[in-house]
């Protein structure tokens, strides 16, 4: 079984981040000292480089002490939802989009409403659509940037766009899922939603290591919120859970140090593999003319031609998403993202992995294509 599911990529620790621990390991070693342990909210010179990093590209106000180290991204999502939510509140969420957010939103006492967006339009969110769908009881929209299933990408334009409705909503957040940011093969730097003029000060980010900074395994995520919002999640995480070891915490800081070159080098590592998967799939039978995602190490394709039509579309997609296993392919299922018939499939593996992996899909596919 080659799996194509997984949300983290084939790349070697940064070796940057190697030796920062190694050199703090051997410092322990060699003092005959344990380790410290961090503040809840995360190791200073952390949260500054990162703020720091953050006002470089374009977030002029961003300060230390509204930044967080949290256990994973997830940690710090949920923290951020359990702080933000009370029971009625909805959640805005164009889809498709990360299956992990109804979980979420449902566990902090949310309630989850999608808001469906196309393929054919290149999933553009159009501000009119936007503002119908928002409620008096609509506390929080949910954007990825870039999108994780589809590799979209949201522009400064775009963002503004979206912007100038919520800001017309003063009881609704915006919060900006950006930890694929620095896989992005467009013309322009992804931008960060905090690089936007904040109404009420409403816009909170959470990111993380594991994707863009090539430090999958180490745990360490991190969330950018206004400064009494940021204050509220570190007493929660300080009261329910410990702080991210240091070790992981100097790894990350490495990293962040380094972030621009990482990036560059695993996209580098990435566009082979991209081209491949792009053009294996335009060769399918019936494939869609789509527009290349821009971000990500993902391809959301579109499979809806190959399902069986005597069923219903989420039960037809699952049926899909088996026959793939049955072939030794392993994908996400496009249902669990709202789009049933789309499969999420991942392109950061090893490249021979992925020619055969792509063959098998082939295969398994022609029998029923239209």
């Amino acid at each position: 079984m080659i799996s194509l599911a997984s949300g983290y990529g084939n790349f070697a620790v940064p070796g940057v981040a190697l030796e920062a621990v190694n050199e703090a390991l051997l410092r322990a070693q060699e003092q005959g000292a344990p380790l410290s342990v961090s503040p809840a909210a995360g190791l200073s010179e952390l949260r500054e480089a990162l703020a720091q990093r953050y006002r470089r590209r374009g977030a002029a106000g961003v300060a230390a002490g509204q930044v967080l180290v949290t256990a994973g991204a997830k940690t710090g999502l949920f923290a951020l939802l359990s702080e933000m939510l009370t029971a009625g509140d909805e959640v805005l969420l164009p889809t498709p989009n990360w299956f992990g957010f109804h979980d979420l939103v449902r566990r902090a006492g949310g309630e989850l409403r999608p808001l469906p967006l196309a393929a054919t339009d290149n999933y553009v969110l159009r501000p009119d659509e936007l503002r119908r769908a928002i409620t008096p009881a609509t506390r929080l929209l949910i954007l990825s940037n870039p999108n994780n299933p589809t590799g979209r990408v949201y522009s400064r334009a775009e963002w503004a766009a979206i912007l100038a409705v919520t800001a017309d909503f003063p009881q609704l957040w915006v919060l900006s899922d950006e930890i694929y940011e620095g896989i992005s093969f467009g013309p322009e730097p992804v931008t960060t939603l905090l690089a936007l003029p904040g109404s009420h000060q409403r816009h909170v980010v959470v990111s993380g290591f594991s994707k863009s900074l090539a430090l999958a395994g180490w745990g360490v995520g991190c969330l950018v919120a206004p400064l009494p919002l940021a204050q509220a999640v570190a007493a929660r995480l300080f009261s329910t859970g410990v702080a991210v070891p240091v070790p992981a915490q100097l790894a990350a800081l490495a990293a962040t140090q380094h972030a621009e070159a990482i990036g560059a080098a695993l996209c580098a590592q990435l566009l082979p593999n991209r081209a491949l998967m792009l053009r294996a799939l335009a060769a399918l039978p019936g494939a869609p003319a789509v527009a290349a995602p821009e971000g990500t190490y993902y391809v959301f394709a579109d499979f809806t031609r190959f399902l069986a039509t005597d069923m219903p579309p989420e039960a037809a997609s699952a049926q899909l998403v088996r026959q793939l296993a049955a072939a030794g392919v392993e994908v996400v299922d496009g249902a669990t993202c709202g789009a049933p018939g789309c499969v999420r499939l991942s392109y950061a593996v090893p490249t021979n992995d992925l020619r055969l992996a792509l063959a098998q899909v082939r295969s398994a596919l022609l029998p029923v294509a239209v």
